[in-house]
């Protein structure tokens, strides 16, 4: 099967990537394709299973039309600023049906700073599981194409076995790629990438400050999903935050349990920069970060340019608490109320009582019977339910498609782990079949609703290179 190839993001200047061919692997085999996502793609998955496929999927063979490239970009990582990273694990074979084929563990690149460009098959499981329940709750995200199997070792604190991973994505333009450009004042590498955002994006707007306020709407909306259904990303590093709006880079990222609005799971985020409330202001602040890099392209009048500018981050706070209000009063079944007060009382009793976010949602959904039984003093929650009974008639078949039933619970992709090193990936797809219809209830699949058991709290995730 010929593969129909398109390749913008090699039209643009050398600045912008470096050619880089993927490093073949000896013995890869296929863990997953994803037939839905293939089929839209206009590729058909059974290629993609066969030898030929596989050796594409793999990074051993180049595919007729491709040109693999690692992209350029800087970012600032837990708030300092490295001017620049790049693709250091990931190379863009080329954009297929306008969204971008790109491989993650493929081998080292320009970019890789002294890394193996290598991926473990940890990260490249949990990306697959976490990115593809975000799409099917309706978040904008990168999707998971396929799972490979590389059949060598990577050495992190312990050799593990290796994966590589094909991500799909409405393009890899990040916060990051400008600011790459504004660290080496290259205002016309900050013009071309605008005019290709624009392009590529099918923007309704037609310069550097209409695309900056297009970011600005995606991520306030963006967020406030998040936020709706407990996920934490874990890494919100400005070459993390992309221009289209979609969720991207699953490293450490996970669902919460227990609702704790200074919940992190990094390993790495010792002091709580992204934990779940900080979210909101740290998407702001990278904002900021982005509105630096382009204020050349606002105006020529820099004092106006940077007056544009905070009007626009202003408005961020405001962008988000709509959404964020919208989002949570469709959780409680009331899309027309729109009580702030309503929604924060729900939240400080769950955050008091410590319930699970996911359950204690759903099982409003279903009685408020089931809600008390999350409560061990059912007293101010009954409270509640009074309050909420009195500011109108619930729609619980509205809360039914907005408050899941699976998600990929932190101790369940764990196992997946677990299980997949040991060479049984059947977890993997029975957790993976689950959360793809996350709000429909389903015979054969009750334990994977249920939040971990002390001993299998997961309390530390850890971004995989």
């Amino acid at each position: 099967m010929k593969l129909n190839f398109q390749n913008t993001f090699a039209r643009l200047p050398e600045s912008f990537f470096k050619k880089t061919e993927p490093t073949p692997v000896i013995q890869p085999s296929i863990i997953a394709v994803n037939d839905g996502l293939a089929n839209e793609l206009g590729i058909d998955p059974d290629f993609l299973r066969s030898d030929q496929g596989l050796a594409i999927l793999a990074g051993n063979s180049i595919p007729e039309g491709a040109e693999p490239l690692a992209m350029a970009y800087a970012g600032h990582q837990f708030g300092g600023f490295s001017p620049q990273l790049g693709d250091g694990r990931a190379i863009l074979i080329g954009e297929i049906g306008g969204k971008d084929i790109q491989l993650k563990g493929a081998g080292p690149t320009p970019f890789s700073r002294r890394g193996d460009g290598r991926s473990a098959l940890g990260p490249v499981l949990r990306e697959y599981l976490v990115s593809e329940a975000m799409h099917a709750l309706g978040i904008p995200t990168t999707r998971a194409l396929a799972a490979v199997l590389s059949g060598e070792l990577v050495l992190r604190e312990q050799p593990e076995k290796g994966g590589i991973f094909t991500r799909v994505a409405s393009s890899h333009l990040r916060i990051g790629t400008a600011q790459y450009f504004a660290a080496r004042n290259d205002t016309e590498s900050l013009k071309d990438l605008v005019k290709y955002a624009i392009q590529r994006h099918n923007l309704q707007v037609s310069n550097a400050f209409e695309l900056f306020q297009d970011v600005i709407r995606k991520q306030a909306l963006l967020v406030a999903q998040w936020m709706g259904f407990g996920f934490i990303h874990g890494v919100m590093n400005t070459d993390n935050m992309s221009l289209s709006g979609e969720t991207i880079d699953y490293g450490p990222c996970a669902f919460m349990d227990r609702f704790n609005p200074t919940q992190k799971f990094s390993y790495i985020d010792q002091n709580g920069r992204y934990a779940y409330s900080n979210q909101p202001g740290i998407a702001q602040w990278n904002l900021t970060r982005l509105a630096e890099a382009l204020l050349p392209l606002f105006d020529e009048d820099q004092e106006k340019a940077v007056t544009m500018a905070k009007g626009e981050l202003e408005k961020f706070p405001s962008l988000f608490d709509k959404a964020h209000l919208e989002i949570f009063s469709k959780k409680i079944g009331l899309p027309q109320n729109n009580d702030p007060e309503l929604i924060r009382a729900l939240l400080d009793l769950m955050a008091s009582q410590k319930t699970d976010f996911t359950l204690t949602f759903r099982s409003l959904s279903n009685s408020p019977d089931s809600f008390l039984l999350n409560f061990e003093d059912e007293e101010p929650a009954q409270d509640w339910l009074a309050r909420w009974n009195a500011g109108g008639i619930p729609d619980t078949s509205l809360m039914k498609v907005i408050n899941p039933v699976y998600i990929p619970r932190n101790h369940r992709i764990e196992e997946v782990i677990e299980a997949a090193n040991r060479g049984n990936f059947n977890p993997f797809h029975e957790l993976h079949k689950a959360l793809q219809n996350p709000y429909n209830e389903r015979e054969g699949f009750e334990k994977l609703e249920q939040p971990p058991r002390p001993e299998e709290i997961v309390c530390n995730t850890f971004c995989g290179t």
